[in-house]
């Protein structure tokens, strides 16, 4: 039997990939994270192949010109995000479940693309300013840089309303065990 999909989407900072690798620990679920693409440098104590595929501009825009992308962003000038077609059917003939830690509009699309047989997931912060205070907490960007993510952050807020549920990150143990059980009565539907 085919896996289903499971799409998880979220302003960056909210806690979305804590939640996705919480959920991932043991097997009860069959999950298994759909990698994604991205032209960006890695963060410190990302790898290759496990936190995403690094691929240069060139090449990311090359493979969207061979329609090898299920979903695709330019998410900040020059920056590309994406999901390849073939991994995800690869996973799901496999019959493991695909989850994805994806941003609201690639979200939106694969929704899209795989209908009923994926679950859509948007987890709140519980308030911009929260937000914010969690980026500069990260110690990782500049504050030009948490301004961005922020003004995106006000944008993808605006897109919660098309997923199917919505789980707010006040409390990550609560969060954690909400998106669980939403996720667990879909796998079993």
């Amino acid at each position: 039997m085919k896996g289903k999909i499971i799409i998880i989407s979220a302003p960056s900072g909210t806690g979305k990939s804590t939640i996705i690798k919480w959920l991932m620990r043991g097997d009860e679920l069959r999950l298994t994270l759909s990698v994604s693409c991205t032209s960006r440098q890695p963060r410190p104590g990302e790898t290759d192949g496990t936190d995403y595929h690094f691929i240069s501009a060139e090449d990311f825009r090359n493979r969207i010109a061979a329609g090898e992308f299920l979903e695709y962003e330019e998410v900040y000038g020059g920056t590309f995000y994406g999901t390849l077609k073939q991994q995800v059917e690869d996973i799901l003939e496999q019959g493991r479940n695909v989850v994805f830690d994806v941003d609201v509009k690639g979200g939106c699309r694969i929704k899209e693309y795989y209908g009923d047989r994926a679950l859509s997931l948007f987890i709140e912060p519980p308030s911009i300013e929260a937000l914010r205070k969690r980026l500069e907490g990260r110690g990782t960007e500049t504050a030009e840089k948490i301004d961005m993510r922020i003004a995106r952050a006000e944008m993808e807020m605006s897109y919660a309303p098309r997923f199917d549920k919505r789980v707010m990150n006040d409390n990550l143990d609560e969060a954690e065990q909400e998106a669980k059980a939403v996720i667990s009565a879909f796998l079993n539907s």
